[in-house]
């Protein structure tokens, strides 16, 4: 039986690519006491040099567009290569919010109400404040980390948020104030819930990327009752986007206990103090374990690939 090379592939083309090289030094330092692994650095959209679909199983820690919304997984598709996490279909599908909340709502998953515009047509500030009142969150539909996230707490602030948006696809989504919870999900099944309290009041790039801004309460102290909600919510969106492997869902509960589902991270931030291992540390799941469980699937799917083209 064949064993392959994990090949790590990380940096990538998009704004997150610093985020996602972090990412990869440390899962290819972890990875390395499981599996024969090297790391990849990934700078343009195409595959690396040196990567052999009949030798290496791909772990991607590619964040945002090219890596996560279906662009490398495509390639991978095309000449055979055997990777871990979501396909190409659910990559797309999951890098869209609109098209996620539209997915997992048909399901039952309660998810924020929206306006979805493109930045050539923005609606009136006056309109997006009668649907959605004058608290909302504007920020692009196909990014993640925070990027380009932006809060207005009346018409003024929604119209300046608006003015400043000059191209792309974006969502503006009622503000729910409460708690935000983020949940790892690994073969299908929630791992631990984690409380995220920014010092600001706002999870945004800063606070998600500076030290000391931000406090993780993991496990989160939740009452029974809401525990089992969320990670019900978090399994039945995973499955109904069609994820494989793994993911991180994230939510906001609202005041009354309630919810809501703010979107799926097919390749979430990967370094040792990340949501996904941190989830996965109140699982029982260290680093080292968390990411050969995550790529074993792939493993699998490679081995038996493999023998399936022996003459």
């Amino acid at each position: 039986m064949s064993t392959p090379i994990i090949a790590v592939f990380a940096g990538g083309t998009s704004a997150e690519k610093e985020v996602s090289s972090a990412s990869g030094a440390a899962c290819a330092i972890a990875l390395s006491r499981s599996f024969t692994t090297r790391l990849f650095p990934v700078v343009s959209e195409s595959l690396p040099a040196g990567f052999d679909p009949g030798r290496h199983v791909v772990f991607s820690t590619l964040h945002g567009t090219f890596g996560e919304d279906g662009g490398m997984q495509r390639l991978l598709d095309a000449v055979g290569g055997a990777y871990a996490g979501c396909d190409a279909a659910a990559s797309a599908l999951t890098m869209d919010k609109s098209l996620t909340k539209r997915t997992v709502s048909a399901r039952g998953v309660p998810v924020v109400q929206a306006v979805e515009f493109d930045a050539a047509s923005k609606p009136k500030a006056s309109e997006v404040a009668r649907q959605l009142g004058p608290r909302v969150v504007i920020k692009p539909n196909n990014e993640g980390s925070s990027v380009g996230l932006k809060l207005a707490d009346n018409d003024g602030a929604i119209e300046a948020a608006l003015a400043a948006i000059t191209a792309g696809r974006w969502i503006a989504e009622r503000r729910i104030v409460g708690r935000e919870l983020s949940v790892g999900i690994l073969g299908g099944r929630a791992l631990g819930i984690v409380e995220i309290r920014p010092k600001s009041g706002v999870y945004d790039y800063s606070s998600k990327y500076t030290a000391g801004l931000t406090e993780y309460l993991a496990p989160a102290p939740l009452d029974d009752a809401l525990a089992s909600r969320v990670r019900s919510a978090a399994e039945t969106a995973f499955e109904a986007c069609g994820c494989r492997d793994y993911a991180r869902v994230d939510f906001m509960v609202s005041t009354e206990n309630d919810p809501f589902l703010l979107e799926i991270n097919t390749l979430p931030g990967m370094k040792e103090m990340s949501l996904l291992p941190m989830s996965a540390r109140c699982a029982g799941l260290d680093f080292t374990a968390l990411v050969r469980e995550m790529v074993s699937p792939a493993v699998e799917r490679f081995r038996l690939g493999t023998a399936a083209r022996r003459p």
